[in-house]
């Protein structure tokens, strides 16, 4: 293992400090889907359109290939990438997993600049399916940081200068496998707790000691953990931990690991690849669930008690003529006023009645601009407002008000070029990566460089 810490100028310190100082009022995006973990952007002053030309970059910075989404904290931009070693080259097969040489990095980047203020880098040989880079998007909490990469290596950083508090190496101490597409399901800092979805006898979630990395509880048995990132929600008073894996749905008492409730769901299908990927989503007392095969899943809790079908999607396949409502791979819904926002397995950007699962309108417009398998554009809405921030596969920041009418767009920059080739059909490039919100910007990534563009209202 080989690390290398790098801090910055002393007076690059001190300006993103005095920067955080001077800028209270903006919000920060310190984890998956921001600070709150529902996908909302509560910062006011936003741009109601792009200016002439785009919107204005603040900084762009090289960087590695990778999935992993950046946080945003305390005026420093954290991100995880990879990078290859010398004459090697990913496979040509993106579903391969043959042995791949290379290292993963955490970065840590001056907010205000863009700068490199400190990296660790360690060896990480791959042997996944979509060779491409780590997946999680860091969890910042206080001093700590927290990385999750794609082959298992859990670390804890301190925040200012990069020295590694602990670590461990999931997939060898749990004696577990590696997930076929990497570990993928961001960490989730609930009080004194990390928790993460590592796979294994009894330990599809564990809790660990946020601050010693020590085990506090594990739970749940599954020879693969999926992908479908823990959230913890308020159902019937009580805080659960909700899990979605491969056998179904688990909700978990987060400070003890014990079980309120499990409930079924996903066929054959699912169940062969361990696709449960999406974020489950609330909605005062249900929970919605969407799956590439399996399709869309509303359910009523009941507190303690396991919860009742609302409905059910009946399509027969996951191709587009084949489904009802909303089979997505891993974009994460949004649900508000009733309706439910989201993409589905081919680009179909949908609305669909959340009381009922019937589709009210769909479009390739925001996505791709046709049927493409996996065609992807990532959801983000603005508080109290109908207006969404959307982040599509081919590097087009959009924006555009979803209601139940339909799709407006307002404004479209591309922003980045798509560089992932391991999408599918020949000559095809993507970016699948989700982008952070903060100080009235967005921060948003390639496999070649993180760029950090503002939309700040008057600029």
């Amino acid at each position: 293992m080989v690390r290398r810490l790098q801090s910055g100028p002393w007076g690059l310190v001190v300006a993103a400090w005095f920067l955080m100082a001077g800028s209270a009022c903006a919000d920060d995006w310190p984890q998956w889907l921001g600070p709150q973990r529902d996908g909302v952007w509560r910062e006011d002053g936003i741009a109601k359109k792009f200016p002439a030309g785009g919107p204005n970059v603040r900084w762009r910075t090289p960087i590695g290939e990778g999935y992993s989404g950046p946080a945003v904290a305390q005026g420093r931009v954290f991100i995880t990438d990879r990078v290859l070693a010398a004459g090697v080259k990913n496979p040509d097969n993106s579903f391969g997993r043959s042995r791949v040489e290379g290292k993963e990095r955490v970065l840590c980047l001056e907010e205000a600049t863009g700068n490199v203020l400190w990296q660790y880098e360690y060896d990480c040989p791959y042997t996944i399916s979509y060779a491409a880079g780590p997946r999680t998007t860091p969890a910042v909490a206080g001093d700590k940081v927290y990385t999750l990469g794609a082959m298992g290596h859990l670390y804890c950083f301190d925040v200012k200068t990069g020295a590694v508090v602990w670590s461990k190496d999931l997939a060898q101490e749990y004696n577990t496998g590696v997930p076929l597409w990497g570990f993928a399901g961001h960490p989730l800092v609930d009080g004194p707790r990390l928790i993460c979805l590592v796979g294994g006898r009894n330990s599809v979630a564990v809790a660990f000691d946020k601050d010693t990395g020590k085990e506090i509880w594990k739970a749940i048995s599954s020879k693969e953990p999926g992908y479908a990132p823990p959230m913890i929600y308020e159902i019937g008073g009580q805080r659960q931990l909700i899990m979605w894996h491969p056998l179904g749905i688990s909700a978990l008492n987060p400070e003890t690991g014990s079980a309120f409730w499990t409930a079924p769901y996903g066929a054959k299908k699912m169940l062969k690849a361990n696709l449960s990927i999406p974020t489950p989503r609330q909605a005062g007392d249900q929970l919605f669930f969407t799956a590439f095969y399996d399709g869309p899943l509303m359910l009523k809790t009941h507190g303690a008690k396991p919860p009742t079908v609302v409905w059910q999607g009946q399509g027969r396949g996951e191709h587009a003529d084949e489904t009802d409502g909303l089979h997505s791979i891993m974009v994460t819904p949004y649900l508000k006023d009733g309706y439910i926002y989201g993409v589905c397995s081919y680009g179909e950007l949908r609305c669909l009645d959340a009381a009922t699962g019937k589709r009210i309108w769909e479009t390739h417009q925001a996505t791709t601009g046709k049927s493409v398998r996996w065609g992807n554009a990532f959801l983000t809405p603005i508080r109290n407002e109908d207006r969404y921030v959307l982040f599509n596969e081919r590097g087009d920041l959009i924006l555009a008000n979803l209601t139940p009418k339909g799709y407006e767009e307002i404004s479209r920059a591309k922003i980045l070029e798509p560089s992932n080739t391991m999408a599918g059909p020949a000559g095809r490039k993507v970016i699948w990566s989700h982008p952070a919100f903060a100080n009235r910007s967005v921060y948003a990534r390639n496999d070649r460089e993180i760029i950090c563009v503002s939309l700040a209202a008057g600029q």
